[in-house]
């Protein structure tokens, strides 16, 4: 929504600050211009990444028109979750979470959270680790490594369509004085035309930049950005699950290892001691 809110602010600036200067909308709307720069960028874009990049790239798009999802009660449901299984591991042993590390979906631990159940990245990061966890003795150090890993595959594989459309942002500019460079071509072709027509064709030829630079820096590379703040959001739940789980495996209680999952959450995000801990009753309840 806010993406949205922020075109119209941005449209509205401009334009509504070039017709109230005195100029006239109707000179700056050149179908032709706009041609050039999108068909250009588009062109260069799909030159410039492989078919995975590019799959990535249109797939990230629509998230960027939606609300983040990583709320801070689905982090509560999260710790809650985790809660649980460590208990169950703690009271009954770790063979005892076997069938719902296997299949989550079935499970009745997994079903209290739907949320946390319905996100299939999250879920399968934390069964994999867990069956990790139950298959035997385990290094911690080895363990942090490997999640580690995992994070950091999972960031750069984020991190492709952040950069795939900042550069296609920065491109803009250019292919806007290129669109600019054609219009003074086809006026310099024109020379025997009066000068009110030359003044028309220039303004034209101008407006190939001005098109350029606004979609590079009023719309196009704020997506980017965008997209980088919801990868780090989406990164900070494994990193949440990973404190949790390591604390687990150096002995701490249930208790105590929720409360270094929680600590490593954004202050925006993180739930209190008391709310999560109240929560965390209510779900044991049910």
């Amino acid at each position: 929504m806010l993406v949205i809110v922020g075109y119209v602010v941005v449209v509205i600036a401009v334009f509504g600050g070039f017709a109230l200067a005195g100029g006239h909308l109707g000179a700056l709307f050149q179908p032709v211009e706009l041609l050039m720069i999108g068909g250009g960028a588009l062109g260069a874009f799909f030159v410039g990444n492989n078919p995975k990049a590019c799959k990535a790239t249109l797939q990230a798009l629509p998230t960027l028109f939606k609300g983040s999802k990583f709320t801070k009660a689905l982090y509560m449901e999260l710790m809650a979750l985790l809660y649980e299984i460590l208990t169950k591991v703690r009271k009954e042993g770790l063979m005892s979470i076997e069938g719902d590390v296997e299949e989550p979906e079935k499970s009745a631990l997994f079903g209290k959270y739907p949320n946390v159940l319905a996100d299939h990245h999250v879920v399968e990061f934390i069964t994999d680790y867990l069956r990790l966890m139950v298959s035997g003795n385990i290094d911690p150090i080895q363990f942090e490594n490997l999640m580690d890993n995992e994070i950091d595959t999972h960031h750069h594989e984020g991190e492709v369509p952040v950069h795939c459309i900042a550069k296609l942002g920065d491109g803009l500019p250019a292919f806007g004085i290129v669109a600019a460079v054609m219009g003074v071509v086809h006026t310099m072709e024109s020379v025997g035309l009066p000068p009110a027509e030359l003044g028309i064709l220039i303004a034209h030829a101008l407006v190939g930049t001005f098109l350029g630079i606004l979609l590079a820096y009023g719309f196009v590379g704020p997506l980017a950005a965008l997209l980088e703040q919801k990868l780090h959001e989406s990164t900070k739940v494994y990193h949440c699950i990973k404190a949790t789980l390591l604390a687990s495996l150096n002995g701490y209680a249930p208790a105590v290892a929720v409360e270094f999952g929680r600590k490593v959450l954004y202050s925006t995000e993180r739930p209190t001691f008391s709310e999560l801990e109240g929560h965390v009753k209510q779900a044991k309840a049910r």
